[in-house]
């Protein structure tokens, strides 16, 4: 089977499953550059457009124009390859990652940076969470906080956008709960997304901090691309393609102009 990923939520990386992907990580291009580098990854893999199976898009959570636009492509080389269209969030595979990487499992081990396989080698004994995120600008980061149920992330707080200093605090009040519910039970939060880096200040204050790494599974090469695949396919009930903004839009409707006159202007029945 031929899969083709398209991801806009940061930069792009596009990319055929079982090859390398092509990312552009200029956010003031990658649009421009998306029907060439899905063209290149097709000759990479030594097939063309009309050969697809598959496609899988990332829908976020990524700030509107970007991600519109992956989506939109992805949409439209689905209507003209007849290829079944998927839909996947960029969190959740931030939570397999590191629960793979927990695992030891050399495909994911062996790529993430040599201090977070330190803080994982040091936390061992705890039971993690993942806090994935994705830089949503204004100072703010979309987030959500993972537990691993029988190897499948599940939300212990649903995906939102918020300040860090609030997503720390929000972080402590959901472990506060959940050791309450398990008494005994140590937790550690490994961080990953783009954005971790960006915000360590404040992760210093979370209850245990362990791994913090500012990558996406989709930076991880091939073997990203094959987990952002797994995931996508192996939902019970498959991820609308819609995309996942969660800020409101900065635009509004306008409020009616006034009327110079203070009255209803003519109409051609009136007139």
């Amino acid at each position: 089977m031929h899969t083709l990923v398209i991801d806009t939520a940061y930069g792009s990386t596009v990319g055929i499953v079982g090859h390398e992907p092509i990312q552009e990580h200029n956010s003031r291009t990658h649009v421009e550059r998306l029907q060439v580098d899905i063209a290149a990854a097709c000759t990479q893999a030594g097939i063309t457009p009309h050969d697809l199976d598959r496609i899988i898009v990332g829908t976020g959570p990524a700030p509107f124009t970007g991600l519109r636009a992956g989506i939109v492509t992805a949409q439209a080389i689905a209507f003209a390859t007849g290829a079944e269209l998927l839909g996947q969030n960029d969190l959740e595979p931030c939570a397999a990652t590191m629960h793979a990487a927990r695992r030891h499992d050399p495909r994911i081990s062996t790529l993430l940076p040599a201090e977070a396989r330190d803080a994982i080698d040091s936390t061992s004994t705890c039971t993690p969470l993942t806090l994935a995120l994705n830089d949503a600008r204004r100072k703010q980061l979309y987030f959500a906080l993972y537990s691993h149920t029988d190897g499948a992330p599940t939300a212990v707080i649903p995906m939102d956008i918020d300040y860090p200093e609030h997503i720390t605090t929000r972080v402590n009040d959901a472990i506060h709960t959940l050791q309450q519910n398990h008494p005994g039970t140590q937790y550690t939060i490994d961080i990953m997304g783009h954005g971790a880096n960006t915000y360590t200040q404040h992760w210093a204050s979370l209850h245990n901090p362990g791994a913090i790494v500012n990558l996406t599974a989709l930076d991880l090469g091939a073997t990203g691309l094959t987990l952002f695949d797994h995931l996508a396919e192996t939902h019970t009930t498959p991820q609308p393609v819609e995309p996942l903004y969660l800020r409101r839009p900065d635009v509004s409707v306008p409020n009616p102009l006034k009327h110079v006159l203070n009255h209803a202007p003519a109409t051609k029945d009136s007139a």
